[in-house]
């Protein structure tokens, strides 16, 4: 079956070769001339904004998971850089220079590039000054609606960088189009409220004009795009971000009325490589096996090290290692526990996205994004403490072999946030949520922050894995007093900062 996963897969031998269908002109030439010319050409260049996505995941997880409650980093005596680096971010002291930070933020930049290439060429402007896409006049011969559907999909791609990129980093370049790097240099950190009006300008363009088939008759060309329920997802959680909770719940209760997703009776098909965007998955980055440049590397890389051939194909790296306490708060009859966690001898591992390899670092495993779980639970936190919002969590609780909760068994609003931070958690677990879903419940819950659910990690962990570092060894006290509000956001990548010589670049405070 065709789908866009096996075209990225015949496109993207050029991409990674020579990146002709990607550059196919220089970025320091870019100007109102020499944008994409043809609809063949913008459509391989939407291809390659797909293809886009994968470089940023390779460092997702560690400002995310491994900043959360859900993860350690695997060797606290390890004197290496890169160790070291993972150290920083897990307790919350990297340096503004840190590579990973920097990697990061380069590549969704590199992407909102590729995306910016082809909504300009197709004619698609954003204004700051009403917060709304227009659709101008084209120069290129092409179809209206191929035109909308090809701009709805580079719409979900930019809005998806920077909602990434606003909960990582606070207020960020907001750069919308086509730019030299000269010009480029003239564009300031604009406010977190400015990035979000052009987040969900793209994603009402994304829903307004993105793919509506229900899941079951999606073309076999269109699946894995980025479609209009994808967006409405996506818009959903921007919403519950703001906690605009009304409209996000909106936009659920659409999705889980009309769109034709629903729960895989089973956990592990979820995530099987033989059930690929199975009816969950909403949207997902792909990858795709074969020594092409485009398979996945976390098998390998959370793997457990000096695990030989036992676990994968090469060996492991051990990143995103789970935290002890994780493995603890599961039930011991939740199937997703030993789905997600590995043990290899006395170590345990994230085995979420193992599939056997033939050579290292190229697995078929797909990662997603938005998946129909997260749109049940995020209605329950939309619509908060009632009946209704505990038999939405129960659908997930049930799939995975424990017991349903009974409404009257939860009695007061905190009982409720922890029930359904606790869900959230344990439903995805190293799927890069956990870290954005604390944040969140800072402003969308009453009784949990993510200040607190840091500081108490540390103490359940510490005699077990931070008290190990070598001298001089944090104290718990140390620890807990680098967790504040400042360092809830990483620094402005210096680079940033010395490289321009145009203007002054506020770092963010506490760097």
């Amino acid at each position: 079956m065709k789908s866009l996963k096996y075209f990225l897969l015949l496109s993207g031998i050029t991409i990674l070769g020579c990146k002709k269908n990607i550059d196919l002109y220089p970025q320091s030439n870019l100007n109102t001339e020499t944008f994409y010319s043809t609809a063949s050409e913008v459509s391989t260049a939407l291809t390659g904004c797909y293809n886009g996505l994968q470089k940023p995941m390779l460092d997702e997880w560690s400002l995310t998971e491994l900043r959360s409650d859900n993860a350690v980093v695997g060797t606290p005596g390890s004197a290496s850089t890169t160790n070291k680096e993972l150290s920083d971010l897990d307790m919350f002291m990297p340096n503004t220079s840190h590579q990973g930070i920097y990697s990061y933020w380069l590549s969704s930049y590199n992407n909102i590039r590729n995306a910016n290439l082809v909504l300009n060429s197709l004619a698609v402007n954003y204004n700051e000054n009403t917060a709304a896409l227009s659709y101008d006049e084209i120069k290129i011969s092409i179809e209206d609606s191929i035109r909308k559907k090809m701009a709805a999909e580079a719409s979900f791609i930019r809005a998806y960088h920077y909602f990434n990129l606003v909960r990582l980093y606070g207020g960020v370049f907001l750069i919308h189009e086509a730019v030299s790097p000269d010009d480029a240099k003239k564009i300031n950190r604009t406010s977190v409220e400015n990035i979000y009006k052009l987040i969900i300008a793209d994603l009402l363009n994304a829903s307004s004009n993105g793919i509506t088939s229900k899941y079951q008759e999606i073309k076999p060309a269109d699946i894995g795009r980025a479609t209009s329920w994808a967006a409405k997802a996506l818009l959903a959680k921007v919403y519950l971000t703001l906690n605009q909770k009304t409209d996000a719940a909106a936009l659920l209760l659409d999705i889980i009325s009309n769109s034709g997703y629903g729960l895989q009776s089973n956990y592990s098909d979820v995530f099987s490589i033989t059930n690929e965007m199975n009816s969950e998955i909403l949207f997902a980055v792909r990858y795709k096996s074969g020594s092409l440049g485009l398979g996945s590397p976390f098998a390998n890389l959370f793997a457990p090290t000096r695990s030989g051939l036992a676990v994968v194909n090469g060996d492991g790296k051990g990143y995103d290692y789970p935290a002890q306490e994780l493995l603890d708060n599961y039930n011991p009859g939740d199937a997703r526990k030993f789905f997600n966690i590995g043990v290899y001898i006395s170590k345990i591992y994230a085995k979420k996205y193992l599939s056997a390899v033939v050579v290292a670092q190229d697995a078929e495993n797909d990662w997603p994004v938005i998946r129909y779980a997260d749109i049940l639970l995020m209605l329950a936190e939309a619509q908060g403490n009632s009946v209704s919002s505990i038999a939405l969590i129960n659908q997930t609780r049930t799939r995975a072999g424990i017991a349903p909760l009974s409404p009257a068994s939860i009695n007061s609003v905190a009982q409720f946030e922890k029930v359904l931070s606790d869900e959230r958690r344990f439903e995805f677990a190293f799927e890069n949520q956990r870290w954005f879903d604390l944040l969140r419940f800072n402003t969308t819950f009453t009784t949990i922050t993510v200040e607190q659910v840091i500081k108490d990690h540390y103490a359940y962990m510490y005699s077990q894995h931070y008290s190990k570092y070598p001298a001089p060894t944090p104290t718990l006290v140390e620890l807990q007093s680098l967790v504040i509000p400042n360092r809830m956001l990483l620094p402005i990548p210096q680079r940033e900062i010395d490289n321009n010589s145009t203007l002054v670049i506020p770092q963010n405070p506490g760097y």
